[in-house]
């Protein structure tokens, strides 16, 4: 996920679905792959959603998936975490091979880099609020393990840099979710005032009373409605007008100036799926998307310094290149989407795993 940091109810009574008729299989072995030996216990899920296994004793799993596109991550301690991107179409059956890792060169850069020895202390509170958010979600979760963090600050580069010996373990108690969060690294450029994180990310759902349940779920579907994930959902599906999504591109003369797309449906800027079950975008300049059927927390409002009568949620995207959406509203490249404005205010406290019905 990349975002810039800058300035941006009523009850619902319907939940988004995909489609629940399909179910497909993946299964396979994991091996060692210089001895072909079974890696029994290794991890295996989809990422950023609530599907996930371990390996039998001989290496065996098996994952059911409805349709959509996933990213299918394999990870074992001392080995490479290897990542597979698959459409969920046909049962399929993966045999993948883990390389050991060499931890030597890991420490050769933790010893040369400039690690902060009380990193916690000076910069945990803005890497939470960066990374898990400063939302009310954000306000119900916990970092469980602050203590597998390394902070590493470049004073040439005014750069900090954030790793994880483990996985994060945190609680969303406001979702109803614990997440595994397998960092790959968190850097914030304080002088371009831009945070970009990536890593992997499992979903477990807690357990509670039908009286939490009924919570979550009533805020699951605030989560959803205006969010990223729904938006995809909708361009792939056709829907955007009928679910309250506005788009609108940068002028090409105006910096100033945004001018709404009558049709973003448009082969100029859109391409139906096909028989690769993807749907494809692409927009050459900055996309104003307002979403008109909620309107923005107070918080937020506060947060990006704007008028507390703003009746809609207005986000910023800007592409790299062109995305791919599948059904599920997985899409990639991930990397070459660029979230600011509302979006970029939302973070892991108010995201819902890929897999939400």
């Amino acid at each position: 996920m990349q975002k810039l940091l800058q300035p941006f109810l009523g009850t619902v009574l319907f939940v988004a679905c995909l489609p629940s008729f399909a179910q497909y299989t993946l299964s396979g072995v994991v091996l060692d792959s210089a001895t072909r030996e079974p890696l029994a216990g290794t991890s295996v899920f989809a990422q950023n959603t609530t599907l996930g296994t371990a390996t039998a004793r001989d290496g065996s799993f098996s994952l059911g998936l409805k349709p959509g596109g996933y990213d299918i991550v394999f990870s074992y301690t001392g080995y490479k975490t290897q990542q597979q991107t698959l459409q969920a179409a046909e049962n399929t059956r993966l045999e993948i091979l883990l390389v050991k890792e060499d931890k030597s060169l890991t420490e050769v850069v933790v010893r040369s880099s400039n690690e902060v020895t009380n990193g916690w202390e000076k910069y945990g509170n803005f890497f939470t609020a960066q990374f898990i958010g400063s939302t009310p979600n954000a306000r119900e979760c916990s970092l469980l393990n602050p203590e597998v963090l390394k902070f590493f600050f470049s004073k040439r580069q005014n750069k900090l840099k954030v790793l994880a010996t483990e996985p994060l373990q945190i609680s969303n108690r406001a979702l109803g979710y614990n997440l595994n969060y397998q960092l790959d690294s968190f850097v914030h450029h304080y002088g371009s005032d831009i945070t970009s994180y990536r890593g992997f990310c499992l979903y477990t759902e807690m357990e509670g009373t039908d009286s939490l349940r009924r919570i979550w779920e009533r805020n699951r579907v605030l989560a959803y409605h205006g969010s990223k994930l729904h938006f995809l959902r909708s361009y792939y599906d056709s829907t955007l007008h009928e679910e309250g999504f506005i788009i609108s591109i940068l002028d090409e003369q105006d910096a100033s100036k945004f001018n709404r797309i009558s049709d973003p449906y448009d082969t100029a800027y859109y391409v139906g799926a096909d028989t690769t079950l993807e749907a494809e975008i692409w927009f050459p300049r900055k996309l104003n998307v307002t979403y008109t059927k909620k309107i923005p927390e107070e918080e937020y409002l506060r947060y990006a310094g704007l008028p507390r009568n703003l009746g809609v949620q207005v986000s910023y995207v800007e592409l790299k290149q062109a995305v791919a959406i599948k059904e599920n509203g997985y899409y990639y490249d991930q990397k070459d989407w660029i979230s600011q404005g509302y979006w970029s205010w939302k973070n892991l406290a108010d995201q819902l795993p890929a897999d939400y019905q």
